[in-house]
């Protein structure tokens, strides 16, 4: 039995970073990187050789430009919640799965998606609020009887 993982399938199978960078950044461009992925290197004095310093140094902006790659670039359906805990590197893209033409993406679709991503912050972060007031002072019934 072949217990070998087969990644053929998987666009990243030996595309090295900087293609990589330089494909997208070809066919998107600095600006609408940073708009979709918040990444300052795409932002402050942009170029493929300063980004690629960067991605090799930071393992998560390396995954997030990987897996826009996959699914923006490439167009490749989302990956099962199962394939989602790996890097985009080890995921086995599954052989019925073909690659389509690149997402069109807009500056003001990434303004609506941040306004989005936004709003789903805010009512998280207001109910971590909640559940943390009740806690929020542990010694709170032992002053107020001392």
């Amino acid at each position: 039995m072949n217990n070998e993982v087969n990644y053929r399938n998987n666009p990243l199978h030996g595309t090295g970073l900087k293609d990589l960078l330089v494909e997208i950044v070809d066919h998107y461009g600095f600006e609408i990187l940073f708009a979709y992925l918040n990444i300052n290197c795409f932002k402050t004095n942009p170029s493929i050789d300063s980004s690629i310093k960067f991605l090799k140094k930071t393992d998560w902006a390396r995954e997030k430009i990987e897996a826009f790659y996959l699914y923006e670039f490439k167009n490749l359906p989302k990956a099962s919640s199962e394939q989602f805990l790996l890097p985009p590197r080890d995921r086995v893209i599954p052989e019925n799965h073909s690659q389509g033409k690149p997402t069109e993406l807009s500056l003001e679709d990434a303004d609506r998606l941040r306004e989005k991503r936004k709003i789903k912050s805010a009512e998280w972060d207001q109910g971590k609020k909640h559940h943390s007031d009740k806690s929020s002072d542990p010694w709170k019934n032992w002053k107020s009887k001392h």
